[in-house]
């Protein structure tokens, strides 16, 4: 995985603007707050399902992209299939970072 992205990943976190696991990007989406939800690869199927039904309702972007393990690492987390970003500027970096990991295959 691109370095960049862990990179965001780690400052967003920093600057306290990402919510991670399910009941926080749940409660991101239904404030308001969340710009960008970003859902790991290996979560379960349900759960994908689930955060992807949730961000098209609330019409936020969403994209399952990444493993568990590096992208939790990555903002001091364990375990952690679900991620909002809760600022504009970061969701378009981070949203343009991972279109361009997967454009690149």
């Amino acid at each position: 995985m691109n370095k960049k992205i862990l990179s965001m990943f780690s400052l967003c976190q920093k600057a306290g603007k990402m919510a991670s696991g399910e009941f926080a990007v749940e409660k991101a989406l239904q404030d308001g707050s969340c710009y960008y939800v970003i859902i790991t690869n290996d979560a379960s199927e349900n759960t994908k399902k689930k955060f992807e039904n949730k961000a098209f309702y609330y019409q936020i972007e969403s994209v399952v992209f990444g493993g568990k393990e590096e992208l939790s690492h990555s903002i001091g987390k364990l375990n952690r299939t679900t991620f909002a970003i809760l600022d504009e500027g970061f969701s378009i970096k981070i949203k343009s970072l991972i279109e361009d990991e997967i454009k690149q295959g």
